[in-house]
């Protein structure tokens, strides 16, 4: 039986293969292992219309032990995050499927601090959800409640205002793509704290079309608005706003290396980096960690997911992480990746430098790097095929030691991940497609 919980939590398609069932048995299990019966956890959800049929059964299963729900409806995910952490709850539940599309739904599980549980935690939780009838119940002068704590959305707010209130970016014209996902009621507010002019595209939720041609995963058509109504710079939110894709003013995408990149470098410019250290995943560009090692910081890689990133950071004593696909972590703002602070930061840098997006990316020259997802039956059992492992090995030879390789299964989808990098550009495109092609023959 292969394992519930993946790299952000339970992830699948919403009502097929993640069922209601699995969040009425995930609430249980919270509030018997997290909670301990009486107390409270906080939920949110991200606009999909999967997202009440999960929090309503989160909040039956928890309420069945006898713990209050505090459900504060549609927030990003570094929102719920926020409010787990400021000491009222025992846990948090995000319903989020982030990037994936509409059909998708997860459960993000968080600890009393707003962080992300260790595998160890995970494995219990899961162990509990299948045992979920053996958990028993209370009486109903013991039941718990469902309470409607939307309210207390406005401390995060309150907090990110902060924040944007530091900033001077009067002049500066941002287009904003909500992806039609969680970050569509703050983010514009909270970005026009900075004085900057903020139009936003892509904030019109109607249950199915979050992430759908735009937001973080795919800025072409952000891009496009940047060039044709004349703004400085564009920021791409994902579905529950934790990721963020930054646009220059020629339309050109500025991921999320070079994101951290432009972060760290003013902070080793500035002496403000803690530890001089940057903690990435292996997936990073290697231009990002040359970028950085030049300016005389250290770059630690940790595997992908940004839980990962911050156990990373925690250990090295980094003040900065984060992931190519823009999950960035500020420690002295947050502990998790939160779209809005990143882009606050993004902006706080542009104006105190005094220079456009695309003139500090381009101390980041990236090296050429595709990806490749593709969907097959039997992710898991990639290291076992002997001509797929082959095709790795004469890849690796073409490219030489100035090149890598990473093939991984996804820890949120039915795919096998490939990634090839290397300083030509056409090789690079070559190998990935032939290495995507031989996967998908041989375990599909």
């Amino acid at each position: 039986m292969s394992r519930l919980f993946g790299t952000d939590g339970i992830r699948g398609v919403a009502n097929v293969d993640l069922k209601p069932t699995t969040a009425y048995a995930l609430g249980r299990a919270v509030a018997y292992r997290l909670v301990g019966g009486r107390g409270a956890i906080v939920v949110g959800q991200d606009t999909r219309r999967s997202g009440d049929l999960f929090v309503a059964a989160i909040t039956a299963g928890a309420a069945s032990l006898g713990t209050n729900v505090h459900r504060i409806g549609v927030v990003p995910t570094p929102a719920l995050a926020f409010l787990a952490g400021a000491g009222e709850y025992a846990a948090g539940i995000m319903v989020s499927a982030s990037h994936n599309p509409a059909t998708d739904n997860g459960l993000k599980v968080l600890d009393r601090d707003g962080l992300k549980l260790d595998d160890t935690v995970e494995d219990e939780l899961e162990q509990l959800i299948w045992r979920t009838e053996e958990l028993g119940g209370v009486g109903n002068d013991d039941l718990g409640v469902a309470v409607d704590a939307r309210d207390r959305v406005a401390a995060y707010v309150a907090d990110r205002m902060r924040l944007a209130a530091a900033i001077d970016a009067g002049g500066i014209r941002i287009v904003l793509d909500a992806a039609n996902g969680s970050g569509c009621g703050l983010a514009p507010g909270i970005l026009a704290a900075t004085g900057a002019s903020v139009e936003v595209i892509n904030a019109a939720p109607d249950g199915t079309n979050i992430n759908l041609h735009c937001g973080a995963t795919d800025p072409a058509g952000l891009a496009r608005t940047i060039t044709e109504r004349g703004a400085d710079v564009g920021f791409a939110l994902d579905g529950d706003a934790d990721r963020l894709i930054a646009v220059d003013a020629t339309g050109r995408i500025v991921d999320g290396d070079q994101v951290l990149g432009i972060l760290v470098l003013e902070r080793l410019a500035t002496e403000t980096l803690t530890g001089r250290t940057l903690v990435v995943s292996v997936l990073s560009n290697g231009g990002l960690q040359r970028a950085v090692e030049a300016a005389g910081g250290t770059v630690v890689r940790t595997p992908v997911g940004d839980k990962y990133i911050l156990e990373g950071m925690q250990v090295s004593g980094a003040g900065l992480g984060g992931e190519k696909s823009g999950h960035v972590i500020i420690r002295e703002h947050t502990t998790s990746g939160d779209g809005i602070v990143t882009a606050l930061e993004v902006l706080r840098v542009m104006t105190a430098t005094r220079q456009p997006l695309a003139e500090l990316a381009s101390a980041i020259p990236l090296l050429p790097q595709q990806q490749r997802a593709v969907r097959v039956r039997h992710k898991d059992q990639w290291e076992g095929d002997p001509v797929l492992q082959r095709a790795i090995r004469e890849a690796g030879a073409r490219l030489g030691d100035a090149g890598r390789i990473l093939i991984r299964p996804s820890g949120t989808e039915p795919a096998l991940r490939v990634m090839v990098e290397g300083p030509d550009a056409a090789l690079v495109t070559e190998l990935a497609d032939a290495l995507a092609t031989v996967a998908r023959e041989r375990l599909h």
